[in-house]
């Protein structure tokens, strides 16, 4: 059974074959025996070479049975990991997404502190706005109803519309920059958005929980994929109806 999975990261990642045949340094031929042939799997450095290439956990393409991911459709392509909680996704893949960002950053969140004081997301945005990457920021309006009910539900009243003031202090740094633009909203939060060029964190909220104990599925956009959309459709919706931040002291 052909490896999809495989197959969908290498096109997320705008490759081809030959691509990853050159920069992996193993022949065309074997990488087309990965993607297309029965449980083809490369050696344990060269799987890791190439999840790197792709930036893709190594267990997503080649689970540790050893047999090729049947996949069956692609939405399963596009989930590429599925956390417990949002503090269990890796220091790393954070790191990785953000600072691997080439294209665009969509963020859709009530407070999102965690991003700046954590993994050091102004400096990045400073950086990467200047070589064209275009961010999109959409946190909570701190007085709104949904924000003020979802910190009653959290057990924090007062502490998560401190925390959303904290976040626009920090934004308000980098919102002048090109191709930054953030905005705030009254919107019910069901899910913060991570976006990252083709690959997205979604971070669900069950009732009564913090943001940090929820789960975080990982996706990647590959063709003819519907969660992808489904959760961008959502960012979009959002977004149009949030209120550009004002520039005032």
């Amino acid at each position: 059974m052909p490896n999809d999975r495989l197959r969908a990261a290498i096109e997320a990642a705008g490759l081809t074959i030959e691509d990853v045949s050159a920069r992996v340094a193993v022949d065309p031929k074997t990488v087309a025996r990965w993607v297309y042939s029965d449980g083809r799997r490369p050696h344990r450095a060269t799987r890791l070479r190439v999840a790197q290439l792709l930036r893709v956990g190594e267990s997503h393409l080649w689970p540790s049975n050893g047999r090729a991911p049947a996949t069956g459709s692609p939405a399963v392509a596009e989930l590429v990991h599925l956390y417990p909680t949002r503090s269990a996704v890796p220091f790393s893949l954070w790191t990785e997404l953000i600072q691997g960002a080439a294209e665009a950053v969509d963020v859709l969140v009530f407070s999102g502190q965690f991003l700046v004081e954590q993994y050091n997301l102004l400096p990045v945005i400073r950086a990467k706005s200047a070589q064209g990457v275009r961010f999109r920021l959409a946190v909570g309006d701190h007085t709104s109803p949904a924000v003020v009910q979802r910190a009653e539900e959290e057990g924090t009243t007062g502490g998560l519309e401190g925390r959303i003031q904290m976040m626009r202090r920090y934004l308000h740094e980098v919102a002048h920059l090109p191709d930054v633009e953030v905005r705030t909203h009254g919107t019910i939060l069901y899910n913060s958005i991570y976006r990252f060029d083709d690959q997205a964190l979604i971070n669900g909220h069950a009732f009564g929980s913090l943001a940090g104990q929820n789960p975080v599925i990982h996706i990647q956009r590959v063709p003819e994929g519907s969660m992808w959309d489904h959760y961008m459709r959502s960012f979009e919706r959002v977004w149009d109806v949030a209120v550009p931040e004002t520039m005032e002291d």
